[in-house]
């Protein structure tokens, strides 16, 4: 049987009007036999303009290795690779949550690759955007509108207050129409399993979604942001009813982070396990079949520490209950590390409560390829030294790469770039989106600090 296609790329969830028009002169609400009829439009008058439509324009670069005998018959100067260029442009949408400071919040993929970001706002002004940061696992960017003003955000919802049945509005740019808006319920909650993110804690709705709606808003009917839709279940990219939003909750607190450290530090609890099923619940003493099952826990691990043990049922965190181990999964990568948590849990029947202080996970790994053609062949991590330096760790390198000929070795740690300090990925990567000639790297190696100029 064949199966559906999930489609992604600038997906969002769109709007088909549920509004009866009325004209310009028509300020008051709709009244039918002298009775005033519900309307989402003065709502949706006040949040609109917190969602705009992105256009970005890059690069597709692919690399093609000449063959030897190339070289053999043009000279040793003959190029290595081939490279190839095919430029492409790309549609989404984005919903402002900062007006103050212009930030914006829309998926990865709608930005991916984009050399150039522009922002149209709701009344048709046309701003330039810098992207702050992002996270392809789970789908989140973070923009800055550059020389903007009079700009209108939303407000943030609490998404784990969120019921099955609650109404819900998707607010996007559709196929590039134009700003459209259209409306449903909540279908389901904490979806996963759908490969389409590595942590993925979805909101399921009914609500129309189409190409080009991707990184708009999804919001209750007091016009608060309840996630950021991200993509719809369907065989030929087209709405059928099933589309996927991020939770706010996730949005908030990954951009937090994005904010502060140029990046997502995600957390790690330190266990395995799987969803939990009647026949598992019924064997370890527990009701229901909602929760997620710990079938391991990792030595020297937060789990471990704080004292989860193999055959926990983790059922809610803090204070709010879980569906599944794909939203514990999701929910614990998203909240960041160093934050402690308060887990529900149930033992041979019992209901107990442990206190965890999440780790960070030691696969926030770069591939410096992307970042500079110097650097190409190295992967570097956050880390910090023995005496307290913070700074991005060379963890792994291709001894014949060019990072390697330029003198960069494995455990190096660079602290600093052209004289500017580097503290985290977040900034290495800031300071190389200025596309500098020459990088003087400062790396601590050992117990010395030189320096290497890259070209």
């Amino acid at each position: 049987m064949k199966k559906p296609l999930l489609v992604l790329s600038a997906l969002a969830l769109g709007i088909s009007s549920i509004l009866t028009p009325v004209t310009a002169t028509a300020a008051l609400p709709l009244t039918v036999n002298n009775q005033q009829m519900p309307s989402l439009a003065p709502m949706l008058e006040q949040v609109t303009p917190a969602v705009v439509s992105i256009a970005i324009e890059g690069k597709h670069v692919s690399r093609q290795r000449v063959p030897e005998s190339f070289r053999f018959f043009f000279g040793p100067d003959f190029p290595t690779e081939q490279v190839r260029e095919q430029p492409f442009r790309g549609l989404g949408s984005g919903v402002v949550v900062d007006a103050k400071k212009g930030y914006v919040v829309t998926n990865h993929h709608v930005i991916e690759g984009a050399d150039t970001i522009l922002v149209q706002l709701s009344d048709g002004r046309e701003v330039n955007a810098e992207l702050i940061g992002s996270d392809k696992m789970s789908d989140i960017a973070l923009l800055k509108l550059e020389d903007a003003d009079n700009l209108t955000e939303i407000k943030i919802a609490d998404s784990d207050s969120l019921r099955v049945g609650d109404f819900a509005v998707a607010i996007g740019n559709p196929f590039g129409l134009g700003q459209t808006v259209t409306s449903g319920i909540i279908s389901a909650l904490g979806r996963s399993g759908l490969n389409i993110e590595n942590f993925e804690n979805f909101i399921q709705t009914d609500a129309a979604i189409n190409s080009g709606n991707s990184g708009g808003a999804l919001v209750n009917l007091n016009g608060e942001l309840i996630g950021i839709n991200t993509a719809i279940l369907g065989p030929n990219g087209g709405n059928v009813g099933i589309g996927f939003a991020i939770p706010a909750n996730m949005v908030k607190s990954l951009s937090e982070q994005i904010l502060e450290f140029g990046e997502v530090k995600r957390g790690v609890l330190g266990v395995q396990g799987g969803e939990l099923t009647a026949e598992l619940a019924e064997t370890f003493g527990y009701e229901t079949n909602h929760g997620a099952f710990v079938s391991q826990v990792l030595p020297d691990s937060a789990a471990s520490e704080a004292g989860l043990k193999a055959g926990d049922i983790i059922t809610s965190i803090n204070g709010k209950q879980i569906q599944t181990f794909g939203e514990l999964r999701a929910k614990i990568a998203t909240l960041g590390a160093g934050k402690t948590v308060t887990l529900g849990v149930v033992r041979d029947g019992k209901e107990k409560t442990f206190k965890v202080t999440l780790r960070e996970s030691s696969q926030a790994k770069v591939k410096a390829d992307s970042l500079h053609k110097g650097l190409a062949g190295a992967e570097f991590a956050n880390t910090t030294s023995s005496d307290g330096v913070k700074g991005v760790k060379v963890t792994n390198l291709d001894e014949r790469s060019m990072a390697a000929r330029y003198g960069l070795q494995k455990d190096d740690i660079i602290i600093g770039l052209n004289r500017q300090p580097i503290r985290n990925l977040g900034e290495l990567r800031k300071a190389l989106d200025k596309q500098p000639n020459v990088l003087a790297l400062e790396v601590q190696r050992d117990n010395t600090v030189l320096y290497l100029v890259i070209r």
